[in-house]
């Protein structure tokens, strides 16, 4: 069981370092990943290579998008895993959600204040909400999937008897 537990842990410590080196990057390196996701996948979808100026039009019009939805993917995984194994040491619901909530509420603010300390880059409560948005997300799907699960298993048991 301890090996599960190492497994475990070690899962949410490397995800969490995961976000640490993308915050760590300054603003330029930021941004250039940024403008690369969203132009490859333009020119993905379009099937061509596109023009200066297209890129320059599209990267205005989706950056916020695709940084926003960036944290909130990187947030809404980091819930998943920190639900999981807070769901393997305490036996309700309540319980788990309230300290996935807390641990990933103090990484994400956490992770802005880090960022204040790189090259070009700013602390955002906006980012903080949106981390937090799919943190909650993830508690919010796993917490019914796992009251639905809990459900099937008395079914099962009480058909059983």
């Amino acid at each position: 069981m301890k090996a599960k537990k190492i497994i475990h842990i070690s899962f949410i410590i490397l995800w969490m370092i995961i976000i640490f080196l993308f915050s760590a990057a300054d603003g330029k390196k930021s941004e250039e990943q940024s403008d690369e996701i969203i132009v490859t996948t333009a020119e993905i979808i379009k099937k061509e290579k596109l023009t200066v100026e297209e890129k320059e039009r599209i990267i205005d019009k989706y950056i916020v998008l695709v940084r926003k939805s960036a944290h909130f993917f990187l947030y809404f995984v980091l819930g998943i895993l920190v639900y999981l194994y807070v769901n393997k040491i305490y036996d309700t619901s309540l319980k788990t959600f309230i300290i996935t909530i807390i641990v990933c509420a103090i990484y994400a603010i956490s992770d802005e204040i880090h960022q204040m300390f790189s090259i070009e880059r700013s602390a955002e409560i906006r980012d903080i909400i949106v981390d937090m948005g799919g943190s909650l997300l993830a508690e919010v799907l796993l917490t019914i999937i796992f009251m639905i699960k809990g459900k099937t298993k008395k079914k099962e048991a009480n058909w059983k008897q």
